[in-house]
């Protein structure tokens, strides 16, 4: 990052919609006093709706206007920081001029996008200046895909310190309770839309490689497909698809390759959604399955896409505080290793995962950035969680109050 001083140590751009005012409450109430943070947005007034319902000192946080249309203002707002955190999707269609001008400042970046193409697409314009200017940009900081990121993560250093080796078949499972976000839906919305008119985008979408920094260097061992039919763990707990496995797994793949495949060049990695046990879990199984494919088939027939927009969830809105309140997150990954010891690792959390959840994830990742520099492993360029943040998020996470844990199994 360049010398010269910067006027704020944190910028939040999009802090006037649903998740940026979630994240900017969870700033005003965790980043330590003198911390320098400002609102950033299109809207003046709407940036000062959001302040004026901040506790204490937050209510002075300066106001910065800013636009995704407009370069020039993007690239004063990153000159301004030394850190940006962005919730305005969806990220391909409004994300990649603030990655640019921030990889030219050299200022550090997060995001809570869950976006194949738009990652691809910012790593091969970005990845190699952002090395150059020390800029960390750091993709995927919310539900999508901190959890799975960082217990990946524990369990390698957990393998590593028993001297048990590489990691080899790991599965996450997920339970949650909450609503779907409305960010969500807008980013599934454009990937499809993309897909339908791009093969070669489809194709990368469906490489289980698709972010890998060398894809050629990747080994050849099959990869746990993303959406498959109804299963059963060991335990006996039902499993259906996971909405979020076609793109956590790839963050995951490209913390290892980013790493050297230190994790292991065996890895087979897949993640599935926990159904429960018994009957119900069976109906819960078939009832995920069923309910995943036919949202995406009907996402791209223009009938069934038409009335789908009018019944799910609209960008920038989210359920009441009681219901986010309500919600929670349990992420559990088994796996074992090259000498046949198995380990679990768990990350779970209060509140709506994609909304409160989201919002802790956030908010604790860009203060990160901002304050834990000489403790963050020493890398530039386009990164993940585990590989820009690793130990330090892990440690920030759990005293916000989630739970992060491996032990043997």
């Amino acid at each position: 990052m360049p010398d010269h001083p910067r006027a704020h140590d944190l910028v939040l751009y999009g802090a006037s919609g649903f998740v940026g005012a979630l994240t900017a409450a969870h700033l005003a109430v965790h980043a330590p006093p003198g911390t320098r943070i400002a609102l950033a947005g299109r809207s003046r007034e709407k940036l000062a709706a959001v302040r004026s319902r901040l506790p204490g000192a937050a209510r002075e946080w300066p106001l910065l206007e800013a636009d995704s249309s407009d370069p020039a203002s993007l690239a004063r707002l990153a000159s301004a920081t030394r850190v940006v955190v962005t919730t305005v999707g969806p990220y391909a269609k409004y994300g990649l001029p603030l990655v640019e001008a921030c990889t030219r400042a050299g200022t550090h970046y997060a995001d809570l996008t869950g976006e194949v193409l738009f990652v691809r697409e910012a790593i091969d314009r970005c990845d190699a200046l952002a090395q150059e200017t020390g800029a960390r940009i750091v993709h995927a900081c919310g539900y999508d895909s901190v959890p799975s990121d960082l217990a990946v993560l524990l369990l390698h250093e957990r393998a590593m310190a028993d001297g048990t080796g590489g990691l080899r078949d790991a599965q996450l499972v997920a339970t949650v309770r909450g609503g779907l976000s409305g960010g969500t839906v807008d980013s599934v919305r454009a990937q499809v839309d993309e897909m339908r008119r791009d093969a070669t985008a489809r194709r990368l979408a469906a490489d289980p490689f698709a972010l890998s920094p060398d894809r050629a260097a990747e080994p050849s061992a099959t990869q746990p497909r993303d959406a498959g039919r109804p299963g059963r763990t060991a335990d006996g707990t039902w499993v259906g698809p996971f909405v979020m496995a076609s793109f956590n797994t790839r963050i995951v793949r490209r913390s290892n390759a980013l790493q050297g495949w230190a994790y292991g060049r065996e890895l087979r990695y897949g993640e599935v959604m926990g159904c429960g046990r018994g009957p119900l879990g069976v109906a819960g199984a078939v009832a995920t399955t069923v309910g995943l494919y036919g949202f995406i088939g009907a996402m791209t027939v223009p009938p069934t896409r038409a009335l789908l927009d009018r019944l799910l969830p609209a960008p920038g809105s989210g359920p009441s505080e009681q219901t986010r309140e309500k919600g929670w997150f349990r992420s559990v990954v088994t796996a074992g290793t090259e000498a046949g010891v198995r380990y679990r690792a768990e990350a779970a959390g209060r509140g709506d995962p994609g909304y409160a959840a989201t919002a802790v994830m956030l908010g604790q990742s860009a203060l990160a950035l901002a304050l834990d520099g000489d403790r963050l492993p020493e890398r530039a360029g386009s990164l993940t969680p585990a590989t820009a943040l690793g130990s330090v998020l892990v440690e920030r996470l759990r005293t916000a109050g989630h739970t992060y844990e491996v032990a043997t199994i």
